[in-house]
């Protein structure tokens, strides 16, 4: 899709509905189901976070960017995800999050993106982190400028490349609560996108479907 066909979606990608779990169990491996839903109590004790899901032209063509995170002693360490962290007592609320996190991450000057829409907010049992995701555009080209400490990895994933009918599979992973566990994934060239990153990645896929297939 080239950046302008994308760009005049925007209207109707910000009005579409948020289709949350009905997406997310398309990528949730089986153990995760039973946390698709948490109480009040669960959100109000979570620590918060928040993710950018950003788009950017290449070229004439639309690009969402992933980062694969630098190996460290956590949970988290080495996967592919969108670049993002936690809340922290200066943000304003969890777009400044995402906004802020985005900057210090790949180093694109937060001013120049703007923000589509907030997508469902994803419980991620392991760390007790409340994810919070934002659609983002920037409407030039990044120069990336990754943390190296954060970000092992900048991974530029085209957009059409979401529905190709191939890009899902079912992958073998060790968590933090099994060993050799059968999880879906999105799978491009060498990178292996799963968990709460795919769940994400999924409400973002199915929007864009019925919005930009329109």
């Amino acid at each position: 899709m080239t950046f302008d066909s994308f760009l005049h979606k925007i209207p109707e990608i910000k009005e579409a509905p948020l289709l949350a779990e009905m997406a997310h169990m398309k990528m949730a491996p089986l153990e995760r189901l039973k946390y698709l839903k948490i109480t009040e109590d669960q959100k109000l004790q979570s620590r918060k976070s928040a993710v950018m899901m950003l788009f950017y032209p290449k070229g004439n063509n639309t690009f969402l960017v992933l980062i694969e995170r630098a190996a460290y002693q956590g949970v988290h360490s080495s996967q592919i995800a969108f670049p993002g962290g936690k809340w922290e007592q200066q943000d304003k609320n969890l777009e400044e999050t995402a906004l802020r996190e985005t900057e210090e991450e790949i180093g694109v000057d937060a001013s120049k993106i703007e923000i589509i829409k907030s997508f469902t907010q994803i419980y991620i049992p392991p760390s007790n982190f409340l994810v919070a995701p934002f659609m983002g555009v920037l409407e030039t080209e990044p120069i990336f400028k990754p943390d190296a400490k954060e970000v092992a990895k900048i991974i530029e994933f085209p957009i059409e490349a979401l529905f190709e009918d191939d890009l899902v599979k079912t992958i073998l992973k060790t968590t933090s609560y099994a060993k050799d566990l059968e999880v879906p994934a999105y799978v491009y060239r060498n990178y292996k996108v799963w968990g709460a990153t795919a769940m994400m990645m999924s409400e973002l896929k199915e929007t864009l479907f019925l919005t930009c297939n329109s």
